[in-house]
């Protein structure tokens, strides 16, 4: 086969064609001592720095109009230390619910006890005595158990043991956080995923009436997200599957839900929060989001950002 003869290729002038990338979107250099205003500032006009950006805005716009913002968060936020961030953005009103998976519960408890959570999983699972923390599983068990009685979701039911309890480390706690600032806080659990599942006083009826309380409230917060923000951050699984239903009941009982910004916000790409939070929902309108990257470094920057243009 001979070589084709690329003598007859015709070609364009440069002037005549456009370009997807000019010079005004770039990135400025910083001076020394920049404020960090300026260093956000400085980003490009390009993909993700873009979208970094319109989701600043979302939040901001939504604070300032009285528009729901809804924080998803999977347990490993906690576990990279955000919570006082977190607290922060509660506080100042741009985050107005919470939702977290039963693992979330777990951490959130255990730093408000003694300051630490986490355990070496390998080592525990190897002794027969991973998940076996007498004082974890006995408060977060005992607070859904007397929930119920109280027709409480499981966030409402730890949310009220926390300040009841004031545990040395309470202000790192999202739920005792909830809990002061009237804010509401769901719940969803999957039964036999967390470790208070495990425990002598684990009540399935208990703990399975508390999840599907808190999944009425959910949809209850999803169906006033027309103009809003909906944040996934870190749960790759169980929280954009809830969100999917959420979203279908309170479509299906006519709550209009089509312009509004849902972000995914983790350190990989994954499937259903990619389907579930970011394209499926936003079909009809809206903007969907995903920033990459390890959370402890961009949610910082996220609510960084959000404080500077609210403050």
């Amino acid at each position: 086969m001979d070589p084709i003869d690329l003598t007859k290729v015709k070609t364009v002038s440069l002037k005549r064609q456009g370009r997807k990338v000019e010079t005004d979107t770039f990135a400025r250099p910083l001076a020394r001592g920049s404020s960090l205003r300026d260093f956000f500032q400085s980003l490009p006009h390009v993909l993700a720095a873009t979208e970094f950006r319109e989701v600043v805005q979302g939040f901001v716009e939504a604070r300032r109009t009285g528009k729901m913002a809804i924080l998803a968060m999977g347990a490993h936020a906690i576990k990279v230390g955000l919570s006082p961030i977190i607290i922060q953005l509660l506080q100042k009103g741009v985050f107005k619910a919470v939702a977290m998976n039963g693992a979330g519960i777990i951490h959130d408890l255990e730093i408000a006890m003694v300051g630490k959570t986490s355990e070496d999983v390998e080592s525990e699972l190897d002794r027969g005595t991973f998940g076996m923390a007498e004082e974890t599983s006995r408060i977060i068990n005992t607070a859904i158990n007397e929930g119920a009685r109280h027709k409480w979701g499981i966030g409402k039911s730890l949310g009220n043991r926390m300040i009841k309890e004031d545990f040395p480390f309470a202000e790192m706690s999202i739920l005792a956080a909830t809990e002061r600032l009237a804010i509401p806080v769901t719940v969803h659990v999957a039964i036999g995923t967390d470790i208070n599942h495990m425990h002598p006083t684990a009540n399935g009826a208990a703990i399975g009436e508390g999840t599907h309380r808190d999944f009425r409230v959910f949809v209850s917060l999803v169906s006033q997200l027309e103009g809003g923000v909906y944040l996934n951050l870190g749960s790759a699984v169980v929280l954009p599957e809830v969100f999917l239903k959420a979203l279908a009941v309170a479509r299906n009982l006519g709550h209009r839900i089509e312009n509004f910004t849902a972000v995914n916000m983790d350190f990989l790409r994954h499937y259903r929060p990619t389907l579930n939070v970011v394209e499926r929902p936003t079909r009809m309108g809206g903007k969907g989001v995903t920033l990459i990257g390890h959370h402890e470094i961009m949610f910082p920057l996220l609510v960084a950002a959000i404080l500077e243009e609210i403050e």
